[in-house]
């Protein structure tokens, strides 16, 4: 078992953090410890102890974001972004909780109660991203306590500092350290959690192997809770518009923000034949232009590196290995430095790939498939096995009602981005995707589960068949 890990600014190679592998079964003992007493705080109390959480957040934000630019290698306004999204994900998980979990009082027989309330899971694992190693966690913490569960958060090991400094605002707004705790590891540690017979609930984003790992573990635990958000290989699909610069600063946005590292980057860009020869130049012309630089650089960049040198390799040789199957170089990937994992946006045709991987290539390549109509372009976009996110581009509105019903995808957007998500909606996809249990606004869905009640003050009952008389 890795004991020692360390952390390193991927945009500089200098080390940012070190620090222990944290013993799994002495946190979860803390987490039960605490648990009762949180479980039975008010309700009314327990958001209280979160809008303290944002408030501390936002007090440290400058230091937060320069935090997170740092150990993600994203652009400091990126950054910036994120910490106001975990500020921003406290309100919207109160409100969350008052629509998906409020507590009903029906009429019943004998002028008894018929009672609905929601009790939380108890002790929960959270395993978080590096792409978004603030906002995606807490996008499962902040629910959990306000339903009245405990949580073990275990960050990526690729960006523990983060997550020991989001852990450590909950532990300056008051909230019991027991109540909340940040455990260090790399995959053993977050394997140890999922199987823990006293951990109640498992709710983890990243990639589809560890999600499909976890969900086979479990399958003979149908008791603990599992929220699973696996990422995709998005479509976005482009018929025609005579806006082709919006087009094309839309599919650019899509493919390449975050360095392509987002679970909703459109991967494969569907071209009608009408519109490759228009589309495509533009896209290619404005990705020339996007600045790739280090974090803090000015002007800012529009995208900064990848999360690691082991990612760079994996996306530079997928590159080369889609070309040596028949695809054809639009623009490139290029590595400006050996040592450091900048990789320039890369777009390939892939039209003439015969069985094209049906794989999530986490990074700024966009594969480019020309089709000969919009159903055509439907079949294409629906040719995997993920269902994250989808867009099309130009249409008309039975165009788009169209997609909409065709598309297998737990987001849908039109004329916007496929990375255009609200917290204020459901997050969540189908296939590979996920397994039905949506995050933002319904992650209240998986934080508590309902409790149907009977009830009488006193005990009135009677048996008016099958009773033999005296």
């Amino acid at each position: 078992m890795t004991t020692e890990l360390v952390s390193t600014e991927p945009a500089t190679g200098k080390e940012i953090w070190r620090g222990q592998a944290g013993d799994v079964d002495e946190t979860i003992e803390r987490a039960r410890k605490a648990l009762r007493q949180w479980s039975r705080e008010p309700l009314g109390r327990r958001i209280e102890f979160v809008r303290r959480f944002a408030n501390e957040v936002r007090k440290h934000g400058d230091a937060f974001a320069e935090l997170i630019a740092r150990e993600t290698g994203k652009p400091l306004w990126e950054a910036r972004t994120e910490v106001e999204a975990v500020i921003g994900k406290v309100e919207i998980s109160i409100t969350a909780y008052a629509e998906r979990t409020g507590q009903k009082k029906l009429n019943s027989a004998l002028q008894g109660t018929a009672a609905l309330r929601h009790k939380p899971h108890g002790v929960m694992a959270v395993l978080g991203p590096y792409n978004f190693p603030a906002h995606l966690p807490n996008g499962h913490i902040v629910p959990a306590l306000i339903a009245g569960n405990v949580v073990i958060f275990k960050p990526s090991e690729k960006t523990p500092a983060v997550g020991e400094f989001l852990t450590r605002c909950f532990h300056e707004a008051k909230v019991p350290e027991g109540v909340v705790q940040c455990i260090h590891g790399g995959a053993e540690v977050g394997q140890a959690l999922v199987e823990h017979w006293m951990v109640d609930g498992v709710l983890f984003t990243g990639s589809a192997r560890a999600g499909i790992a976890i969900n086979r573990k479990l399958a003979a635990d149908p008791g603990k809770i599992v929220a699973l958000e696996m990422g995709g290989n998005n479509p976005i699909v482009m018929l025609d518009t005579p806006k082709i610069e919006d087009a094309a600063a839309t599919i650019v946005q899509s493919a390449f923000t975050t360095a392509g590292q987002r679970c909703t980057a459109a991967r494969r860009l569907i071209v009608v034949d009408s519109m490759f020869d228009k589309i495509v130049p533009a896209v290619k012309a404005l990705t020339e232009k996007l600045i790739v630089d280090e974090p803090f650089a000015e002007p800012q960049p529009f995208m900064g590196c990848v999360i690691d040198n082991s990612t760079a390799d994996l996306l530079s040789e997928s590159f080369v290995a889609l070309m040596s199957r028949g695809g054809t170089p639009i623009m490139h990937m290029k590595r400006r430095d050996e040592s450091l994992p900048f990789l320039s946006p890369a777009i390939l045709d892939a039209t003439e790939i015969h069985d094209r991987p049906d794989i999530e290539l986490f990074g700024p390549l966009l594969q480019v498939i020309r089709v000969p109509d919009f159903d055509a372009a439907i079949y294409e976009a629906n040719n995997t096995r993920y269902g994250l996110s989808a867009s099309l581009i130009g249409g008309k509105p039975a165009d788009f009602e169209h997609f909409w019903t065709e598309i297998r995808a737990g987001i849908v957007n039109w004329n916007r981005p496929t990375n255009g998500a609200s917290s204020s909606a459901p997050f969540g996809g189908v296939g590979l995707s996920g397994n039905h249990r949506p995050a933002a606004f319904y992650a209240a869905d998986y934080c508590a589960y309902p409790v149907a009640s009977n009830e009488m003050e006193q005990p009135r009952a009677s048996i008016g068949v099958g009773i033999r008389e005296s």
